[in-house]
């Protein structure tokens, strides 16, 4: 039985990433459905549904963060479309990932930028 948590998870996780982030979930159904269930409810019905922040703001966050990071470039994919989903201006993208070459550098800016190129030219951006 499905629990409010997970609902409301599941719906934000529509809100934002659209098929994307359900075919995600999708791809775990073989291998470890927990894990999808614990992507729906912890990010997406508990910190997701925080008022302290639009998800605007959210999803330019987790650009960064997945920027920074440097090897999460399918999930990059995913969050950048989602960041243009919420309102999010390709500008802003390029610029959260421009920001990040300060603080995680080049190679992480780098690989950053060529999956938000790849988004653009995907949504006919570029």
């Amino acid at each position: 039985m499905e629990n409010l948590r997970y609902t409301e998870g599941l719906n934000k996780l529509n809100e934002i990433d659209g098929e994307a982030g359900q075919n995600v979930i999708n791809s775990l159904d073989d291998i470890c459905p927990d894990l999808a269930k614990y992507i729906i409810e912890y990010p997406f019905g508990d910190i997701y549904q925080r008022d302290g922040l639009d998800l605007r703001t959210r999803e330019l966050a987790t650009v960064a963060a997945l920027t920074a990071l440097g090897h999460c470039q399918p999930q990059l994919n995913v969050h950048i479309n989602g960041a243009l989903n919420v309102g999010c201006t390709p500008s802003e993208v390029t610029e959260v990932i421009l920001q990040m070459s300060v603080y995680a550098g080049f190679p992480a800016s780098l690989n950053g930028m060529f999956v938000a190129k790849d988004v653009f030219k995907s949504r006919n951006i570029l």
